[in-house]
């Protein structure tokens, strides 16, 4: 008999989104999830069906979409949420209905007025009906780990008589400590006499930074199933993170003798497409996806490193997905050479994202005597956009200076024409986007704005990254380029046409409904 297999639940398109400005459109929550599928993750959280249109159409697009893992929409147990779960997941191949309700006292008392006797009625009720609908149904304790041990037991068991196929036991506020999480797993096992008809999940909160020890600890207590999140991602200080999770089970084996289906050497990528979409990345030190996670600065680790690498490594780059590789290619480099590159950095392109990107590198090589590959990567996620470019940016100049307003001017494209215009403001940015406003007729507000450089030098590729409010909707508009003048200009560019696309697709909406 082999190490027990761990189930990876995947939350990164449901808890992760509501992480604040990590929020995600259609396609672009529909691009994450094949990286998901292609990851080899058990189950995807693709959404929250009830919580909008535009979550319900997320689910059921990436219900349709993927065939290998289950995909799971979450609901309250209540009947009308429920069946809107249903009816978002009942074109997947393997659907999964995820109901939830609080069974801590302080939920109960303050926030759902409930006694706990009606708080079983309701739960049970819920995965009744789930059970109607679809053959698998994950039933959630929220906030578990702050809930009586006895009434926890009660309220499992009733609910896998119910017909619940998993059971999750979360940290729904990052309370608990390993041990302590520990027993509580084994109480269940141990307590539950109807337990083995059903997994254990485990669902765990960052706040107390003990998010993947908690996970751990729980898995060694006879959890099966690990809910977590790329990069670690999620509301307040995160979930536990997916690659953390995973590698653990990898490099630990002697302590941890438990595998999972996940292809380690994808999770780079995932963690790169995630920061992409979203603009937020990790921070250098962050374990298994931190810019820093293989790099050694101190002399003597440096030293032990050339001579083995097992000294101050225990896993490999390479494990993960992560290149060592540097300088590649220069300007008299062709398409296929180009394309080679991008096959050993893990990306298949088709013909018509090699052209884009072959279009961006020759521009790039005009600039940049030396291309890395850090640079690829970005021109490439630069190029796969998801959203039509209803206009593109032609011409941008600006005069900016220490006194007084900056000033710019915008060419742009849009269907045929080729409109200018100006614009001022308190900096460059601030100028170029009052003269996009003015062309396109789309106005926003900068919230957040940040410029990453991602190889060496000082032309060096920046990606800009901008949190733009519009029409009441947080959008991430992005761009790569050598030049932060011309960065800028599409990156805001970018969350303009989300905003039109988006626009778009509601009067669509609109248009079937009336």
């Amino acid at each position: 008999m082999g190490p027990a297999r761990i189930r990876i639940f995947d939350t990164t398109l449901r808890d992760g989104e509501q992480s604040p400005g990590c929020s995600m459109h259609l396609e672009e929550k529909l691009r994450m999830a094949l990286q998901l599928e292609r990851l080899g993750v058990d189950i995807i959280e693709a959404g929250f069906p009830v919580a909008s249109d535009g979550d319900f159409e997320a689910v059921s697009a990436i219900a349709k979409a993927l065939r290998q893992p289950i995909v799971a929409g979450l609901c309250r147990a209540l009947p009308a949420d429920i069946d809107r779960a249903w009816e978002a997941l009942k074109e997947a191949a393997h659907p999964r209905i995820h109901t939830f309700l609080a069974t801590s006292d302080i939920h109960l008392e303050h926030k759902l007025r409930l006694s706990r006797e009606e708080a079983m009625t309701m739960a049970v009720a819920g995965v009744r009906h789930a059970r109607a609908l679809c053959p698998d149904v994950e039933f959630s304790a929220e906030d578990a780990t702050r809930t009586e041990a006895s009434y926890l037991c009660k309220v499992i068991e009733a609910v896998i008589e119910a017909g619940a196929t998993t059971v999750n036991i979360p940290d729904t506020v990052g309370y608990t400590t390993p041990t302590e999480y520990f027993q509580l797993i084994r109480t269940l096992v141990e307590q539950v006499p109807n337990i083995e008809r059903a997994v254990i999940s485990v669902h765990c909160h960052n706040d107390l930074g003990l998010a993947v020890a908690n996970s751990l600890a729980a898995i060694e207590a006879g959890a099966r199933q690990v809910e977590c999140t790329v990069n670690g991602i999620g509301e307040r200080a995160g979930n536990a993170a997916l690659e953390e999770v995973v590698m653990a089970l990898r490099v630990r084996q002697d302590r941890l003798p438990y595998v999972s289906g996940i292809r380690t050497e994808e999770i780079a990528k995932s963690s790169q497409l995630l920061s992409n979409i979203t603009g937020v990345h990790p921070q250098p030190n962050k374990a298994i996806v931190g810019k820093n996670a293989f790099a050694h600065e101190s002399g003597i680790h440096q030293h032990g490193v050339l001579r083995n690498r097992a000294t101050y490594e225990i896993m490999t780059p390479e494990s993960v997905g992560v290149k060592v590789q540097h300088i590649v290619l220069g300007k008299h480099s062709g398409r296929a050479a180009l394309a080679q590159r991008y096959q050993e950095l893990g990306y298949d392109l088709a013909k018509p994202e090699l052209e884009k990107a072959y279009k961006l590198f020759t521009k790039l090589c005009d600039v940049k005597k030396e291309v890395f590959e850090e640079d690829l990567v970005a021109i490439l996620r630069d190029g796969l956009s998801d959203i039509p470019e209803t206009w593109k940016l032609r011409l941008a100049q600006v005069t900016a200076g220490t006194q007084g307003y900056s000033h710019a001017l915008v060419q742009l494209r849009h269907a045929e024409q080729e409109p200018s215009g100006t614009g001022h403001g308190d900096g460059p940015v601030a100028a170029l986007v009052d003269a996009i406003a003015g062309l396109t007729s789309v106005r926003g507000e900068i919230l957040d704005f940040q410029v990453r450089a991602v190889s060496e030098g000082s032309d060096a590729v920046g990606e800009v990254f901008m949190k733009v409010e519009i029409e009441g909707a947080l959008l991430t508009g992005k761009a790569a380029s050598t030049d932060i003048i011309e960065g800028s200009a599409r990156a805001y560019l970018n969350a303009v046409n989300k905003a039109l696309h988006a626009r778009q697709l509601k009067a669509s909406r609109q248009a079937v409904t009336a």
